[in-house]
């Protein structure tokens, strides 16, 4: 399967290097599909901005996917980099690299699981739930030696004692698919193994995203979790296990027998996943032994399963998906397929169509791994007193795996980094991207979470310098529901008591697309948001003191709460 997806994709990106298409028509206010790179100095400016995001986001880049060749092609391109802007190598034994040891795991389709000895359906009746840290922690995989079935109750409700649990096969129900939580599962470690019955059939984006390709970090010598394997079985496979409906049921009813080998097999990546960690010297003697640390992530989706029309596909999300792969498609009503016609229609008297399987991942995040790289640049010719951390996380969209092995792992004294800056697209936010956008809109996440100190400075520093951005908090509210705050890498250094804040521009219709390329950057707007992170940094890096902390520091280990 994968080979042949990775066949079809480089048909298609010796496509798109022709001279033809690189020389083709385009619309207004869109830039080239390629851009020859020219040498870049130490001042910020789009210019030197747009050859490091249509480098880092071509398609000789495969996507960047961690653990594929496209994921360490990144991360050599970042090294060179690196020690081409003259910043130190900070990773593992002299080397740019820290190697973040990962493991895929993918659900067994020879998974089993009978009742009395009739079979279940594998996706249909039943579904195995794959251990996601943070928000699953069950087992990989269910052996139940003939367990006997007892009904433990509605999730949320009264539920069996873990003493009656014990050697079983527990049954639960729950009112909806959002039944889990950190830790609701774990008294019943003893439990041969758990169910839970929702609803009369799986839904199919369910059975997509549990049975999707996972990466998790391997942590050598962590136990193994506690608590039995977990699956989902439909309301007609509850009833067939108990023997009778459900309706009614009490707490510690038994039913029949179940037996089954389900759960997930474990693989190692073909290729290494590498954070790439670089340090540039600061100038005083006694304060370059702390840091301020500066993210992004380098990695992105690889490949698509399917090959799609470029510009069909972004004309549908701007019309009906405008926040790309963050929300489902709105309904198409004839007036949005007029409009969505009409809008192709005028792109197709410019230029042929064009298909497309590479996540190019330009904003998501090429503009930050650039912006990096630009004030490494910088920062070079203006070193401040301080350190500079460089840390190109991988994995970060495989559930920011890069960033916690950093942070569990760090390569410099982890109580010596003051501040960690986070940089993930920062090259949209126009008016036609999100509600309120426009050339002084950017979003700050987590900047007074931990220090009042580092949000007034960041405020001062906008106001005082001239940047002229409006920051927008909307996202920063406590209980929001988009999460943002738990959702990139600067949670793991936040989690250890770090200050930190999140720089985004926000998201937009190509968010996850394969539409999401080099031509579609505002890269005056991603210059001016980068001049801000670095004179942030350099201030920070030039202080006599270090940021206070002043809020309370959360458990490292605890679930994150926006």
């Amino acid at each position: 399967m994968k080979r042949s997806r990775n066949l079809l994709a480089l048909v298609l990106v010796a496509a798109a290097a022709s001279p033809a298409l690189a020389q083709a028509p385009r619309p207004a206010g869109e830039g080239p599909l390629r851009h020859a790179p020219r040498p870049t100095a130490a001042a910020i400016t789009p210019a030197d901005a747009m050859t490091r995001v249509y480098a880092l986001a071509d398609d000789s880049m495969m996507g960047r996917e961690v653990g594929t060749r496209g994921g360490v092609k990144t991360a050599e391109h970042l090294a060179r980099e690196a020690r081409r802007l003259g910043l130190e190598p900070a990773g593992e034994g002299g080397t740019f690299f820290q190697t973040v040891p990962l493991e895929e795991r993918a659900l067994d389709p020879a998974s089993t699981l009978s009742v009395d000895g009739a079979a279940l359906a594998l996706n249909t009746d039943f579904l195995p739930v794959p251990t996601v840290e943070g928000v699953f922690t069950f087992a990989d995989r269910m052996r139940p030696q003939a367990a006997p079935v007892v009904f433990g109750g509605v999730l949320g409700g009264p539920m069996i004692s873990a003493e009656a649990a014990q050697g079983k096969f527990v049954l639960f129900t729950a009112p909806t698919y959002r039944f889990w939580s950190a830790g609701a599962l774990d008294r019943y470690a003893g439990a041969a193994g758990i169910a839970v019955a929702v609803l009369d059939a799986t839904p199919p984006d369910i059975v997509s995203y549990f049975t999707a390709d996972q990466m998790s970090l391997v942590e050598t010598g962590k136990p193994a979790p506690a608590v039995p394997a977990l699956v989902i079985v439909t309301t007609g496979a509850a009833q067939r296990m108990m023997g009778r409906a459900l309706a009614g049921l009490t707490v510690g009813a038994t039913g029949k027998t179940v037996t089954g080998d389900a759960g997930f097999r474990l693989t190692q990546p073909a290729f290494p996943a590498q954070n790439v960690i670089a340090v540039l010297r600061g100038s005083d003697p006694v304060l370059r032994n702390e840091y301020v640390a500066l993210g992004s992530h380098a990695d992105h989706d690889g490949f698509a399963e399917k090959a799609v029309d470029h510009d069909s596909l972004r004309v549908f999300n701007r019309v009906l998906r405008p926040e790309g792969a963050d929300e489902a498609a709105a309904p198409a009503t004839p007036q949005a397929n007029a409009r969505i016609a009409a809008m192709l229609d005028s792109l197709r008297k410019v230029r042929a169509a064009r298909v497309d399987s590479v996540y190019n991942g330009a904003d998501d995040d090429a503009s930050g791994v650039a912006a990096m790289l630009e004030i490494a640049e910088y920062l070079a010719a203006n070193r401040p007193k301080r350190s500079v951390l460089f840390v190109w996380h991988t994995a970060e969209e495989k559930g920011l795996l890069g960033s916690e092995h950093f942070g569990e792992h760090p390569t410099v004294p982890r109580e010596s980094i003051v501040a960690q800056l986070n940089i993930d697209m920062i090259g949209r936010g126009a008016v036609g991207d999100l509600p309120g956008g426009g050339p002084g809109y950017l979003q700050l996440i987590g900047s007074r979470r931990l220090s009042t100190q580092l949000g007034d400075l960041i405020e001062e520093i906008n106001r005082a310098a001239g940047h002229g951005f409006t920051f927008d908090y909307t996202y920063d509210a406590d209980g929001h529901p988009d999460n943002i705050y738990c959702r990139s890498d600067h949670y793991n250094y936040a989690r250890w008591g770090i200050p930190v804040t999140f720089f985004t521009t926000g998201g937009h219709s190509e968010y996850h697309m394969v539409t999401d390329e080099p031509q579609y950057i505002d890269y005056e707007k991603l210059a001016k948001v980068t001049r801000l992170i670095a004179d942030v940094t350099k201030s920070i890096g030039d202080r006599p003191a270090r940021l206070v902390v002043d809020k309370p520091k959360p458990d490292p280990y605890g679930e994150c709460q926006q």
